[in-house]
């Protein structure tokens, strides 16, 4: 599968002959400036929660590509209220079949509002199945032993995990989270956008490879093959 890495917590994978773009904040993040979000490809949008460093570029990218906007149900009905038209709302523990495959949403411990302070329900992560693998993208969240049903029902590839630590989890809980979901290999996100989530690179990776675990930091805009 192909992985892009847009910047902050979105990103987009090549999965099941589609594009699956997650939480989209890029033309507000200016570590992102060399994106231009009119060349954002997207089947589906997964967003996972209702804060605005997740959610400011939904409505552009899902008008102008057609794209199918999965999330949980306040963020889905207020994407519509939105005038965005193809929304999925879906809610925890809820599975559903789409065209790249099947997704799931899971339990994610953390906070959710609209950038309008509306309310935004339970934040979430998916499981994400396709023909070219399974993943795990937890969403901003706190470690929790919930991630271990995941890695018992769902045979993974790779995972995605926030590691900037401060208002998800850092670098030591998100490798624990690996070792919960049963990979080896994960894709780090959340992190260097604002002053309290600055990451030492270094130092991160260095604690992956003594944990034997492969993580993947992808500079903005780079694609790597997982």
């Amino acid at each position: 599968m192909k992985f892009t890495y847009y910047g902050h917590a979105c990103f987009a994978v090549q999965a099941g002959g589609k594009t699956l773009l997650f939480d989209p904040f890029i033309t507000p993040n200016p570590l992102a400036k060399n994106i231009d979000i009119r060349e954002v490809a997207a089947d589906f949008i997964l967003v996972s929660h209702g804060h605005g460093d997740h959610v400011a570029d939904v409505a552009e990218i899902a008008n102008r590509t057609g794209a199918t906007v999965i999330a949980p149900y306040e963020v889905g009905t207020w994407f519509e209220g939105k005038g965005v038209k193809n929304v999925q709302s879906m809610n925890h523990g809820g599975a559903a079949k789409m065209d790249f495959g099947r997704v799931k949403l899971t339990s994610a411990v953390h906070s959710s509002s609209m950038p309008d302070g509306s309310y935004g329900g339970n934040p979430c992560g998916f499981i994400v199945e396709s023909v070219d693998g399974n993943f795990y993208y937890s969403g901003d969240t706190a470690l929790t032993l919930d991630m271990k049903l995941v890695g018992e029902a769902t045979k993974l590839l790779f995972a995605t995990f926030p590691i900037g630590d401060f208002f998800t989890m850092g670098v030591d809980d998100a490798l624990r989270a690996a070792e919960l979901v049963g990979v080896k290999k994960f894709v780090g996100v959340h992190y260097d956008t604002f002053p309290p989530i600055r990451l030492d690179h270094d130092a991160a990776m260095k604690a992956a490879s003594a944990a034997g675990m492969e993580l993947l930091l992808p500079a903005i805009g780079e694609t790597v093959e997982i």
